[in-house]
């Protein structure tokens, strides 16, 4: 009761549970929770647009709230992006963390290890296409918890892998014909951190931007700037992290009336 607010980064499942005991005393709670982010890539996406997109999702070995995990691309780009995804994914490289250079390390325990190869499985198993990794170490591993970089093609969205945050280096690739078939499946999704659109039509950005139902939109490669709000909406959390509202979060409104003049 001492506590007056809880701020928590973490699983969306230990969100849920922290929010279930603040509620005996009415504390607020601000959560920063999982995410499932979809990476629009429209036909006119710039030529860096897959690569990216793959690099990203790599990044930090998958674990990443706002990984772009869902890979979106639009029909007529689809089999040189799977293509291309699969080739850039082939060349991330996997090391320990101690050595100098541009690789990826391990995942952060056997739990979560184990929870990695079973979800790479689960993609196999219900029909999606695997075009780079799989399960297993990677080669030369026989021992830590190394995921190898794995990308699927040809998945929809009721598929496990669609559904669930993997928090791994696994990207699933998703077709899709025009602008309101990438909205529908981009939403969802019981998550709602970040989405990304690659696009060179500024009127298109702007319509997927207010379209999409996610906390943070990135758009063409462009990172947010210092100060912006971080945070989610649905099963990614409330509230926000960074500048004005991230102080304004910890903070109450108290209305005054007949101050005196002194």
């Amino acid at each position: 009761p001492d506590v007056d607010m809880v701020s928590f980064t973490g699983s969306s499942r230990a969100g849920r549970l922290i929010s279930k005991n603040a509620a005996d005393t009415l504390k607020r709670v601000h959560l920063e929770l999982g995410g499932k982010g979809a990476n629009v890539i429209f036909d006119d996406a710039d030529e860096k647009a897959v690569k990216r997109g793959v690099l990203h999702m790599m990044n930090n070995t998958g674990q990443s709230c706002n990984a772009p995990s869902r890979m979106l691309v639009q029909r007529g780009k689809y089999d040189a992006a799977v293509e291309e995804a699969a080739a850039v994914a082939g060349k991330v490289t996997v090391g320990p963390a101690t050595d100098e250079g541009r690789h990826i390390g391990p995942v952060v325990n056997e739990v979560q290890w184990t929870k990695i190869q079973d979800l790479i499985q689960k993609g196999i198993d219900e029909g999606a296409k695997l075009v780079a990794g799989g399960t297993g170490r990677p080669e030369g591993f026989n021992k830590g918890f190394y995921v190898r970089p794995t990308v699927f093609a040809d998945v929809n969205n009721n598929m496990t892998i669609a559904r669930e945050e993997i928090f791994g280096p696994v990207l699933s690739i998703i077709p899709f014909d025009t602008e309101e078939d990438a909205v529908a499946i981009a939403n969802d999704t019981p998550y709602g951190l970040t989405n990304y659109v690659q696009t060179q039509d500024g009127a298109r950005l702007n319509r997927m931007a207010q379209a999409l139902r996610s906390g943070m939109v990135e758009m063409n490669g462009t990172s947010r700037a210092a100060g912006s709000p971080f945070g989610g909406m649905k099963q990614s959390g409330n509230g926000r992290e960074g500048g004005i509202w991230g102080i304004e979060d910890f903070l109450e409104v108290k209305a005054v009336s007949g101050w005196a003049a002194e």
